[in-house]
């Protein structure tokens, strides 16, 4: 690498980090002063508030808005170097505008790849311990699903319950289908079901069997019965936004496994985890649009350069936000809704390369 290479390496890095730096300080002190109440009213002890939730929200709140500070670092030490006429510089010194975007791209995608790094693998393990943190002492995480649950549990294997308690682990009319090649074989309906921690294994009250073969049916009944169904309690829980401890690997299981159940669900897993993918891309994004955007020395200076580059961010934002609820709600593909803002502020940033000052 040059020189130059190094020069706008160290202030692309130094920039980001030290932006980012001063404002986890500003959101820490606001969320104390939002949570405050909740910490004294549970007894939180200092060293938890400290290092299993604080020390824990940095690298979260990092990844959360590293695109969003690439692209103010950009426009801010770019739009200052052209105001002191070094990008003028740079390039009647013979040194092409594409030549220039050699170190902007290695530091995006330095970036990129930290983000991908905490997003996938650093920050759901950080997680584990910042959520039971905030489900004890700030709001509780676990919901059941209480009423009416349906779900499939194997291929061709269908439960229905009507009403599940989780704590006593007890249930009522329980219904249990099983269906080969779009036939019913099997039905077993129970008037109540509890689960057996000891034993792992479920307890079926008054319970009714009904097998069909091809040209003949199997009746049984019975006051109780012991058995083994793929089915635990955690299954009957939700746990809001339990994606956030999963890594790659956990979160394409998690998506199979809901995808399997026929959950409604299964779209936010899928969200999440085509969010995780996009959201390294749109660093190299939003840095070829910061670069375009502020290589130029206009009237107004880094101010105009500032405002016009957190407006950009912001409306990357809202295209993100409108396409997930697009995505969730309806039949917006989750895979396209979390790349359309790419795809699209990527012909912005096409664009305004091409008509960038050469």
């Amino acid at each position: 690498m040059k020189i130059i290479d190094i020069y706008i390496i160290k202030k692309f890095l130094g920039t980001f980090f030290y932006a980012i730096s001063l404002l986890i300080i500003i959101v820490i002190v606001f969320d104390v002063s939002e949570n405050i109440d909740e910490f004294l009213d549970r007894n939180a002890p200092l060293h938890e508030i400290l290092f299993n939730y604080y020390l824990n929200f940095i690298p979260y709140f990092i990844n959360l808005f590293s695109y969003l500070f690439t692209f103010i670092s950009v426009i801010f030490f770019t739009s200052k170097m052209a105001y002191n006429s070094e990008i003028v510089a740079i390039l009647s010194s013979g040194v092409s505008f594409y030549r220039m975007l050699r170190p902007y791209m290695i530091s995006a995608l330095l970036l990129a790849a930290m983000s991908f790094y905490l997003s996938n693998f650093l920050i759901p393990k950080t997680n584990i311990q910042r959520r039971e943190f905030k489900d004890k002492y700030i709001e509780g995480l676990e919901q059941d699903l209480e009423k009416n649950i349906h779900m499939q549990i194997n291929p061709g294997t269908f439960v229905y319950m009507e009403y599940y308690n989780t704590s006593g682990n007890t249930g009522q009319k329980f219904t249990l289908e099983e269906i080969r090649n779009n036939q019913l074989r099997v039905k077993l309906t129970a008037e109540r079901i509890r689960w057996d921690s000891a034993s792992g294994r479920w307890e079926l009250f008054n319970y009714f069997i009904r097998e069909i073969r091809d040209t003949s049916e199997n009746l049984r009944r019975g006051r109780s019965l012991d058995t083994t169904i793929k089915l635990k309690p955690e299954d009957l829980l939700v746990i809001k936004e339990d994606f956030e401890e999963m890594n790659y690997w956990q979160l394409r299981a998690k998506i199979e496994s809901e995808r399997l159940k026929g959950s409604q669900d299964v779209k936010v897993y899928e969200i999440e985890h085509h969010k995780r993918m996009a959201s390294p891309f749109a660093t190299i994004v939003l840095t070829l649009i910061g670069v375009s955007l502020s290589s130029r020395r206009v009237r107004g200076g880094i101010g105009m350069h500032l405002g016009l580059g957190i407006a950009i961010t912001f409306a990357f934002i809202l295209f993100l936000q409108i396409s997930t609820v697009f995505a969730t709600n309806g039949n917006l593909s989750p895979s396209l809704a979390a790349w359309v803002p790419n795809i699209i502020f990527g012909i912005v940033a096409a664009f305004l390369i091409r008509i960038a000052p050469k």
